[in-house]
């Protein structure tokens, strides 16, 4: 599987509960733009209406080579889900206060777009300090052993 873009945002800024993969309905145009790589999921998030869910906030940059049809950048995308996998997250986002929100894009082997999304609850902000002070504290050892090596 081939990475088209990594949210890193929603790792530093929620706890990643639970994963799922999902197809997307997209366009002609937004698939050739997604090969281009103009894809964007910074504030991207899953909004469940009517027991359908959808993509809000995912950029998808026009196409070069279109022509006046090009797609919407920012128009919200059908996520392809079971009904089973649709309703028992759904329940979890109701209940628990915890969102959707989107982690990454890539290419499956067979060439076709997929979405992995994550049930996640947010961080604090104390969370996310003593997270970074953790990062640099490895880094430091690790620098320190590589030195006496």
């Amino acid at each position: 599987m081939k990475n088209i873009t990594v949210n890193k945002k929603a790792f530093h800024d929620y706890e990643i509960i639970d994963k799922l993969e999902a197809g997307m309905a997209l366009l002609g145009t937004e698939v050739k733009a997604i090969r281009e790589g103009r894809v964007n999921l910074k504030d991207a998030y899953v909004d469940i209406r009517n027991r359908e869910a959808f993509l809000v906030s995912a950029h998808i940059g026009p196409y070069s080579n279109a022509n006046i049809n090009n797609h919407e950048p920012e128009r919200e995308r059908k996520l392809l889900l079971h009904k089973r996998e649709l309703s028992r997250w759904d329940k979890k986002v109701k209940t628990r206060g915890v969102t959707i929100v989107a982690l990454r894009m890539f290419f499956t082997p067979k060439g076709k777009v997929k979405i992995e999304i994550a049930l996640a609850k947010g961080k604090r902000a104390y969370d996310k300090k003593q997270k970074i002070i953790e990062k640099e504290v490895k880094r430091e050892i690790d620098r320190e052993l590589k030195r006496f090596r």
